[in-house]
């Protein structure tokens, strides 16, 4: 699902700034399905970006979100990653193939502030010697 790939520095940065500009789309006030969709999105390029800068790079192919998700988790070492990026790849899933199940304002919130602590992370992890 992976292959070996050296990334260069800017390429890695461009990964993160992509996720970081989605997260900037969305308010809080925005329909709870917009937030659900672009906090999922954000959850795949940053786990990307992480890929990235451990010179993976995800090919194409059945259940590489899963395998993104994973790596993600294993590479800032939080199951809690694993798992709420896992339920949100399977709602999205059913939303796509099932006719969908809306998304509360509760879960809404819940995703936003947790793709903000995401970006957060991701950009500590990525860029460890930035001064602010």
């Amino acid at each position: 699902m992976f292959e070996k790939f050296n990334f260069s520095f800017e390429q890695i940065k461009k990964f993160h700034q992509a996720a970081s500009r989605d997260f900037g789309i969305i308010e809080l006030k925005s329909a709870p399905e917009i937030i659900f969709v672009i906090c999922y999105q954000i959850i795949i390029k940053e786990a990307i970006a992480v890929c990235a800068k451990n010179n993976l790079r995800v090919k194409s192919r059945v259940g590489h979100h899963r395998d993104l998700i994973n790596k993600l988790a294993i590479f800032l070492n939080d199951k809690e990653i694993e798992i709420v990026a896992d339920k949100m790849r399977q709602k999205r899933n059913r939303d796509l193939y099932d006719g969908g199940l809306p998304t509360s304002r509760k879960e809404a919130d819940y995703y936003w502030y947790f793709c903000q602590n995401l970006l957060k992370r991701v950009d500590d992890y990525l860029f460890p010697d930035k001064l602010i």
